[in-house]
């Protein structure tokens, strides 16, 4: 996404920027930080999904259900997110021995490689990006942030 037309041209005074509602300073930062972390994930044949997917398998299997569920999405996109991850070999999946019905997600050796070398990516992150990455009060912020908009969302019986 081209962030010219959301963001002052270099050389523009910060009181432009200073002077923005919160919501859109929060956005852009989003979309700036979305776009340098997809260009480092991709070079390690990764997405945000299946890092977060890596994330979740790293102290054991799951269920695709309760993967999708942990992760908020569909079961489909869950699905296509699996699928890729498999191709590049990050995970396998088997037979839960509990209930041949259901099919278990785990994470492989190269799975655990490559999470690992996203994590370290994440913490020597140079720049702006790895100073807010860097910043413990931050962090804190924004969980307080989003457990705080979740919790602020309508119930799904008072939606449909």
């Amino acid at each position: 996404m081209n962030t010219a037309r959301t963001a002052p041209a270099a050389g523009d005074g910060g009181d432009e920027l200073a002077s923005w509602p919160t919501g859109r300073l929060l956005a852009v930062a989003a979309r700036l930080v979305e776009q340098r972390w997809t260009a480092v994930l991709a070079g390690m044949r990764l997405t945000h999904a299946g890092l977060i997917v890596l994330h979740l398998l790293k102290h054991g299997p799951l269920a695709q259900r309760e993967l999708a569920r942990r992760c908020e999405v569909t079961d489909q996109t869950m699905s296509r997110t699996l699928d890729r991850l498999s191709r590049e070999g990050f995970v396998a999946r088997a037979a839960d021995p509990a209930d041949a019905r259901r099919r278990l997600v785990q994470i492989t050796a190269a799975g655990r490689a490559v999470h690992a070398r996203a994590v370290r990516a994440e913490r020597d992150g140079t720049g702006a990006f790895g100073a807010a990455v860097a910043n413990e009060q931050f962090r804190a912020q924004l969980v307080e942030l989003i457990t705080g908009l979740r919790e602020d969302r309508p119930s799904q019986s008072a939606t449909g």
